[in-house]
């Protein structure tokens, strides 16, 4: 039987736990966010080209993400079809099919995570579980991540997932196939390898973005005269070449400021809640569970 703790002990161990917090907190306001959770961007990492004008909507790309990091499909009502309506923790990579009102236009439009060059998920991390790997990937470490989501928050493209349906939830997104070894081993993403038209395409930035403008220049005609994800929020690993206008596929209209300067202040005060936060939390949920066991 465990020993009961009463209602000074309680105080005790919440007030020595939370002003000890509290101290901490304060010297990682004090010192700038900048300092205590800094990262290098990579600025010519590994990078992926989607152009919508070769996709067939086939989702080859979609399936070979799910056999690649074990996810399971997510089926339509009759049970039969693998149909997602958006990104979540089982779906990564997500075609989706865009139409105008008239009909008369339309095209397919990858979604995953952009991976940009300066990541707001990465700058809003308290514990650097969201990182930057040397390839430029944008990868998450389970081991280190609390749950305050606030990636979820500060991603201007809606990519990191939560799972809010299992007792162990964990943020959910691409990773470029870094968590199961495939860059490791020389080989590119599963979506990349599997896509049957050439719509996707790995390699450097440098190079993926010198073939976008060739693409481009060779055929004005078919191409809306942008690559997204050249310039947005500084540039990202993610690249898209489109003929139909960006923001008619939900692409968010960003310029070129990197997002982790504009989310500095806001973080270094509400970081410093939250670990104070969650430290009461965790003290309470302990009292209680010793509680329920002294009475058993």
């Amino acid at each position: 039987m465990g020993k009961k703790i009463n209602r000074r002990e309680f105080l005790k161990i919440a007030g020595a736990s939370v002003g000890g917090l509290l101290l901490t907190a304060g010297a990682v306001t004090a010192s700038g966010k900048e300092e205590v959770r800094p990262f290098k961007p990579v600025t010519d990492g590994y990078a992926m080209l989607y152009d919508a004008t070769l996709c067939v909507g086939c989702r080859a790309c979609q399936n070979a993400c799910r056999r690649a990091n074990n996810k399971p499909a997510e089926l339509d009502p009759t049970g039969l079809y693998d149909a997602p309506n958006d990104l979540s923790g089982d779906t990564w990579t997500l075609i989706k099919l865009y139409k105008s009102e008239d009909g008369q236009t339309w095209s397919f439009v990858k979604r995953q995570c952009m991976h940009c060059i300066e990541p707001a998920c990465v700058a809003a991390c308290p514990l650097g579980a969201l990182h930057i790997t040397p390839t430029g990937a944008v990868a998450y470490d389970k081991n280190i991540c609390f749950g305050c989501r606030y990636c979820m928050v500060s991603c201007p493209f809606g990519v990191p997932r939560y799972e809010w349906d299992t007792t162990t939830p964990y943020i959910q997104k691409c990773d470029f196939c870094t968590s199961n070894g495939r860059l490791d081993r020389g080989e590119p993403p599963a979506c990349v390898e599997a896509c049957p038209t050439g719509a996707l395409v790995f390699g450097t930035r440098s190079e993926l973005l010198a073939e976008a403008h060739q693409r481009i220049e060779a055929h004005p005609d078919r191409y809306v005269d942008h690559v997204y994800g050249e310039h947005e929020a500084g540039g990202t690993h993610a690249l898209y070449l489109s003929g139909v206008p960006f923001e008619d596929l939900g692409f968010p209209q960003l310029d070129e400021k990197p997002l982790p300067e504009s989310i500095k202040i806001p973080l270094d005060y509400a970081v410093p809640s939250i670990i104070v936060g969650m430290t009461t939390f965790s003290v309470a949920a302990y009292l209680v569970t010793r509680g329920e066991e002294d009475k058993s």
